[in-house]
């Protein structure tokens, strides 16, 4: 393979949750731009239109809530007829729902475990099952920096995306051998719409004075290491944890 033809995923299809937006929805734009067909998995009622406007023959929109087996197990189904497999799973889907520890309503700690953490486990388990019966596949989750160093207000947002760390290297354990590898990308702040509103002005800048880089992560270039992750090139990466995060957890 020449270098220009390096990253190459033309052909394979790709199902993205939290696709409708943000991060998910930069990781599909990469993907599409690479020849990747796509599925959109998100709660957002317009989905299907999301889908439509990245092109009509490479992309549809589906639906879901990702806490909801019976919804998974019908959409991973209605993919694999529409496209025949699923060679690529980004679970992207997730909430950051923040109080102090001795605050939080139990409410928002079951809504961020389920969503985060169970939610992602669900879409493996049903993805999963697809690969190993196709023989191939790879698996990258979305975690954060807050999965290996503590955050203030952040308990139940550190739990569950720590808990989607461990998930990734216990998958990439048991499916390695079946060709399918299993990853996790940890960002520091990205500035999707949603973090350029929740991080601006002073907290802001307080923030990224703790981080070496001085800076936060643009939606493209977590989108970048997705489309690595699912090449050929990084096949023999396997239960990973890709920090993205200028330097913050290095302290």
């Amino acid at each position: 393979m020449s270098k220009k033809e390096m990253f190459d995923l033309a052909g394979k299809v790709a199902v993205i949750t939290g696709g409708g937006a943000g991060i998910g929805n930069e990781i599909a734009h990469a993907y599409l731009a690479k020849g990747v067909k796509v599925a959109l998995l998100d709660r957002a009622d317009n989905i299907a239109d999301i889908a439509k406007n990245l092109g009509a023959d490479k992309a549809i929109g589906i639906q879901l809530d990702v806490t909801s087996k019976d919804q998974i197990t019908k959409a991973v189904k209605a993919v694999v007829d529409h496209y025949g497999c699923i060679d690529i799973l980004v679970n992207c889907a997730g909430v950051a729902l923040l109080d102090a520890a001795e605050n939080i309503s139990e409410d928002m700690w079951n809504a961020t475990i389920n969503i985060n953490l169970t939610g992602t486990f669900l879409v493996c388990q049903a993805v999963g099952n697809v690969m190993l019966k196709q023989g191939h596949g790879s698996i990258i989750n979305l975690a954060s920096q807050a999965g290996v160093v503590a955050l203030p207000n952040h308990v139940a947002y550190c739990a569950s995306k720590a808990g989607v760390i461990g998930l990734t290297q216990v998958l990439s354990l048991e499916w390695g051998p079946s060709n399918i590898n299993v990853n996790s990308i940890s960002p520091t702040v990205v500035l999707t719409e949603l973090g350029k509103k929740a991080w601006a002005g002073k907290i802001g800048e307080e923030f990224k004075a703790k981080i070496p880089s001085r800076r936060f992560a643009e939606p493209e270039q977590i989108a970048a290491a997705a489309v690595y992750l699912a090449s050929s090139e990084a096949s023999i990466i396997n239960g990973a944890n890709l920090v993205i995060d200028g330097g913050f957890t290095v302290q």
